[in-house]
């Protein structure tokens, strides 16, 4: 892939391979140095957000649950020389919810922000690196991942 890609579109069976493209997302997203990304999650419910930032924290090595954190809003994990925040913006009725609780704090070069439903959260949210849409498909699912920024870019040649 050149660096000029900003977009790949992949088939998903079933959930296994959703984790498993979570996975592959996670190895690529981060580099010692290069700084943190901001990945938006887009998909209806049940599209499988909450799955693929398992894979994600799988690359990691979490090996524990992956709940979406809906009520809590986001869910921090700690990981040598990183943090990846977990957001659920689901519930937010307004975004100067988000600001109460400090959402600018979260955006740093050593972390990893996943973002599900971000148009919940517009217009305090950075733009993305990366922006994951899910789609249910028959029995599985389509995932499309759109690169937004030079970070993007790179993420997506490594996951190719």
């Amino acid at each position: 892939m050149s660096e000029t890609q900003t977009r790949i579109a992949r088939d998903l069976a079933d959930e296994a391979a959703t984790v498993a493209f979570g996975e592959q997302l996670g190895k690529a997203a981060f580099r010692k140095g290069e700084g943190g990304a901001v990945i938006y999650l887009r998909g209806d419910l049940g599209a499988g957000k909450t799955t693929l930032s398992r894979g994600v924290l799988r690359a990691f090595g979490h090996a524990g649950a992956v709940k979406s954190p809906t009520y809590t809003l986001v869910e921090p994990y700690e990981f040598p020389g990183i943090t990846l925040y977990h957001f659920d913006l689901y519930r937010v009725v307004d975004p100067d919810e988000l600001e109460l609780m400090g959402i600018r704090d979260y955006f740093r070069n050593d972390a990893i922000c996943l973002i599900e439903w971000p148009e919940r959260g517009a217009p305090l949210l950075p733009a993305p690196d990366l922006s994951v849409e899910l789609a249910m498909d028959n029995e599985g699912r389509r995932v499309v991942v759109i690169a937004n920024s030079s970070l993007g870019c790179a993420i997506l040649d490594r996951m190719c």
